[in-house]
């Protein structure tokens, strides 16, 4: 049999004992030849849109479902005595229907079940069981435990009660086979039994927690970082001596040979699980205009308004300003955007309607005029030749990203408002989950195994910072001679790689929040944070909250506006004088003279002390040296600092390989510092589109070869049709290639050198 399913697999999302990576699982389902997996988390859905998308790539059916727990008493009831372990119950979602109501049992369970675990009970399962397969599970199942405890007519009447909620042909009686499991026997025949007696279906799964049998020690060291134990602790949850491995499609076949049907429902299972979950549409939360307006006309508006308030009411006429406007405009309108930049614009001015300082910008969205003239930004497009297509590219559309700085004292008080108009079940914090690095997976596993800790710790500083341990390995000599020499480094490093990159723990993110539609559970599944008790957060982390088309904004607390913002306050009791920050002079001849002698202590991106000893060295006189300077401190393009300085105090002559490169590369001494010069050098030179000419900058940034050829050809052959010879386009091309993908955004160092 070839055309197998897989049941019961538990991913290392489940952030307790399961070991296996989603691409590594599917690798090895589509060598076994497996057609269908399921992924039961436990009480979560943590991995369900990561799995989702990657089993569709590898050509596997996915089937989305949960390993439940049901309180015994109702999921209301958290007192000790009367609520013991809550019983396991596998659901898999056969569609749509199923996945939503998949999301509303788990969202429950976190929300009003959670003791301990995350619980849900029978009166849940009545009122959400539509498009829904339910598994009676392993043994620690509520029939299971019936059988197990002598309780025969109970274990029946409770699969009756089963098969009444999910309907006819949609409740299956579970059987597995692991030795090691005390009265797994017991069970298994009081299963088989029921399922002749109540003329049910069985189904034959395996309890997966890693990939292959050997991985059992290492699956067995997670649980120890989990539980905070040690692999020689005796009093411990253990899994070792029993196949918790993805078995294959023989195996299964021999140890079920009895009950041939539990194995070729698992088929019939898949079968009827369809679920379709569509992704990358878009769908933004509802803004309310004026009278009924098109948001693209109510847009329009908003902007005309604040061309009279950024340039006054002698511009509101100005062609410059007019065309720029009516272009972004028009791109706005076709992708569907305009309800995105109300979003924004309103939070914003009510942020600073009440004297919160707002960041000036961050990422490309500087460059977009409609940002500046709504108030979303602070920086002038047009006065610091900003690009907005490296914010929104007409040729090839993706959700813009207008991510916000706030004075970290104060952001709650935006997100409160967020909350208020949308609703507070349209509104969450987005989950984050931390993985083990290469470090501190040698030093956890090293502390799991009882390993001393200066031993473990020599053996992770042997690893360079941000490396994973299989270049470690290849490019550190010591570390390379102690693998092979020292046993103990061996075992420690064997098994680190396979923890490397594994989720450890769940946080809620810095600065994430979704905002949606309709009730959030429509879309995705929620849980308490683990920082906050009063806080909601999705189980979805940012990717799929994207990938789902969802609204996703980045609320960021900057404790250096906070310092700004007692600042004017401070200056407002003591001189009673109101200062707009938005209007101070950015050539201000004293402020240089601090950044020219490195007094930029507490100064945002100025403060370190490489930073204040290369201010020394350029000795900056005007803004643009101030956003240079944020775009070149970084690795990479910090090699380049000298010749921006030597060029700015003339001590190093500028060749241009071409005349048109000089307007372009002027202000910078003849170094490519930003992402939007190469672009200009792209339209220029090459006769490409700014959409063009970004698609070739992401191709430079991310070296993805064949896209890279592609785009070349296409800048050589634009080269040529503007009468420049091959020669020199490809010497213009081998000049940007490295600046593609050292190269800042321009837009977002203008706003970060402004808050400097």
């Amino acid at each position: 049999m070839t055309d197998f399913t897989h049941l019961h697999v538990h991913t290392h999302y489940s952030l307790l004992d399961g070991l296996p990576r989603i691409d590594r699982l599917l690798t090895c389902a589509k060598e076994q030849n497996m057609s269908s997996v399921a992924m039961t988390d436990h009480g979560v859905l943590y991995g369900a849109i990561d799995f989702y998308q990657q089993a569709k790539e590898a050509g596997i059916k996915p089937i989305i479902g949960m390993e439940a727990y049901i309180a015994r008493n109702g999921r209301k009831k958290k007192r000790p005595r009367i609520d013991t372990s809550p019983y396991h119950l596998v659901l898999l979602a056969r569609n749509h229907q199923g996945y939503r109501n998949l999301i509303e049992l788990t969202s429950k369970a976190h929300l009003e079940g959670f003791y301990y675990k995350p619980r849900i009970d029978y009166e849940l399962l009545e009122k959400y069981s539509e498009g829904l397969i339910a598994l009676s599970a392993c043994v620690q199942g509520h029939i299971p435990q019936e059988i197990i405890a002598g309780r025969q007519e109970n274990a029946e009447k409770i699969a009756k009660k089963y098969e009444r909620i999910f309907g006819q042909g949609n409740f299956f009686l579970e059987i597995q086979h692991h030795p090691s499991i005390d009265k797994q026997e017991i069970a298994n025949k009081g299963v088989i039994e029921l399922a002749k007696s109540c003329n049910l279906p069985l189904i034959a799964t395996n309890d997966v927690h890693y990939l292959q049998s050997d991985d059992d020690k290492i699956q067995d060291i997670l649980v120890c970082l989990q539980t905070q134990k040690k692999v020689n602790d005796t009093d411990r949850m253990t899994m070792v001596g029993d196949n918790f491995a993805l078995r294959s499609t023989e195996e299964m076949t021999e140890l079920f040979k009895d009950v041939p049907e539990a194995i070729s429902n698992s088929i019939a299972i898949a079968d009827r699980c369809n679920l379709e979950i569509e992704l990358g549409k878009i769908r933004l939360p509802y803004y309310e205009v004026p009278k009924a307006k098109d948001p693209d006309v109510y847009l329009r508006e908003l902007c005309i308004k604040g061309i009279v308030n950024r340039y006054g009411q002698n511009k509101v006429d100005d062609p410059e300003i007019l065309e720029r406007l009516d272009f972004e405009l028009s791109v706005i309108k076709k992708t569907g955007y305009a309800t995105y930049f109300l979003i924004v614009q309103d939070f914003v001015n009510f942020a600073k309607n009440q004297g919160i300082i707002v960041g000036p910008g961050r990422g490309s969205a500087a460059g977009s005029l409609v940002s500046y003239v709504t108030n979303i930004t602070d920086i002038d497009p047009l006065k610091y030749d900003l690009l907005f297509e490296r914010f929104l590219n007409p040729e090839r559309v993706s959700m813009p990203d207008i991510d916000l700085d706030f004075a970290d004292t104060r952001r709650d008080e935006v997100l409160d408002y967020v909350a208020q108009k949308y609703g507070q079940d349209h509104v969450a914090q987005i989950i984050t989950f931390g993985t083990m690095a290469a470090r501190a997976a040698v030093r956890d596993v090293g502390r799991a195994l009882d390993y001393p800790y200066d031993y473990c710790d020599k053996l992770a500083k042997m690893i360079p910072m941000f490396t994973n341990l299989d270049d470690a390995l290849k490019k550190v000599t010591e570390l390379q001679e102690l693998y092979n020499k020292d046993p103990q480094a061996k075992k420690i490093l064997d098994a680190a790689k396979k923890l490397e990159g594994v989720a450890r723990h769940a946080s809620t993110h810095a600065c994430g929040v979704v905002i949606t539609k309709r009730q959030l559970t429509n879309y995705l599944p929620l849980q308490i944070s683990t920082q906050d008790e009063n806080a909601v957060i999705t189980q979805y982390p940012w990717q799929n909250v994207e990938a789902l088309g969802l609204l996703k904004m980045d609320f960021l607390g900057l404790k250096n506006l906070t310092i700004i913002e007692k600042t004017l306050n401070i200056v407002k009791k003591t001189r009673h004088e109101e200062i707009d920050i938005s209007e101070i002079d950015l050539e201000d001849k004293e402020t240089f003279k601090l950044f020219q002698k490195g007094h930029t202590t507490g100064v945002f991106q100025l403060e370190s002390s490489g930073m204040k000893r290369y201010l020394k060295l350029l000795k900056p006189t005007e803004f643009e040296d101030i956003i240079a300077m944020v775009s070149l401190y970084r690795p990479g393009p910090m090699e380049w600092i000298p010749d921006y300085v030597n060029g700015k105090h003339g001590r190093k002559q500028v060749n241009y390989i071409h005349p048109k490169l000089k307007p372009i590369l002027e202000k910078t001494y003849g170094v490519a510092i930003y992402q939007e010069q190469v672009m200009k050098i792209a339209q220029d030179l090459a006769g490409f589109t700014l959409g063009e000419a970004d698609i070739l900058r992401k191709a430079m940034g991310k070296k993805i070869k064949s896209l890279l050829m592609k785009q070349k050809e296409k800048f050589l052959a634009g080269c040529q049709a503007n009468n420049i010879s091959q020669d020199v386009a490809t010497k213009v091309f081998d000049f940007i290639e490295p600046f593609a993908g050292y190269g800042f955004t321009r837009s977002h160092a203008a706003c970060y050198a402004m808050i400097g």
